[in-house]
């Protein structure tokens, strides 16, 4: 008797414990969505640092959103600050790899940057498979694989409730179809979780930098990149980072002048 009274309590407690995170996610959400409503009016009215500020802040509580880091971007494209508007197209992108009006403002942005890089030939498959790895999100591809694996549980269970034979072969072909989906699915989000741990790029957000060999002020100079140039991150030694270029070329330049996607 006593325990199940300890149960009923535990349960009610869980209870209006959801129901308090629920609500209180709820409140941030809708003061999310106000502040945002608010930054996009400085945006159309055409005061673009007020704007800012307000996008900026959401940013820094946490908020993450495709149409955040878009409107971010395009307040700092008007600002002229493009490697601030290059960093927030490039965030919108990670969250939304397909979407087209991202991909329109980085090419326009990346039109009128100093910096020209040309990119290293590839071969077609890998070209291939880099659409491949594109055409979701990380959490999009997620969802897939969730869902593909549901599907092939249910190709199982309607194996063995199958009355006819027929139904039998259908749930087989269902079910290798769905299981073959799923390894690749699976591949793919292993790439892709993989390259959001191990590799990072990022967007240099100074006028102009002068790249080093070495992680060294003192060091020789190796060449100049300007703002809006996207770079891959592939090393950190205290304050510096090793950058390599789409053309191949690597430099070491300080922290500060990059900001990571």
């Amino acid at each position: 008797m006593i325990m199940k009274r300890l149960t009923i309590i535990l349960l009610i407690l869980l209870a209006v414990n959801l129901l308090m995170v629920s609500d209180s996610s709820a409140v941030q959400q809708v003061d999310a969505e106000s502040s945002l409503k608010k930054a996009n009016e400085l945006y159309i009215n055409k005061n673009y640092d007020s704007a800012i500020s307000e996008y900026e802040k959401l940013v820094s509580e946490g908020f993450e959103s495709v149409e955040l880091f878009y409107n971010l971007g395009n307040a700092y494209y008007r600002s002229g600050r493009y490697g601030y508007a290059v960093l927030n197209y490039e965030r919108a992108l990670k969250l939304s790899p397909a979407d087209e009006d991202v991909i329109h403002n980085i090419a326009l942005v990346n039109s009128q940057l100093v910096d020209k890089v040309d990119t290293l030939p590839k071969f077609f498959l890998f070209q291939w498979w880099e659409s491949l790895l594109a055409v979701f999100s990380l959490s999009g591809w997620t969802t897939i694989a969730y869902i593909l694996l549901i599907l092939v549980l249910l190709a199982a269970i309607g194996y063995f409730f199958s009355i006819t034979l027929v139904q039998q072969k259908i749930s087989v072909v269902s079910g290798i179809v769905s299981i073959i989906l799923l390894l690749l699915s699976v591949s793919i989000l292993i790439v892709r979780l993989n390259r959001e741990v191990n590799l990072k790029a990022g967007v240099v957000v100074e006028q102009a930098v002068t790249v080093k060999l070495a992680p060294d002020e003192k060091s020789n100079d190796g060449f100049i990149i300007h703002e809006g140039l996207k770079v891959k991150v592939e090393d950190r030694i205290d304050d510096w980072l090793k950058i390599r270029l789409e053309d191949g070329k690597i430099g070491w330049i300080p922290g500060d002048k990059v900001r990571v996607i």
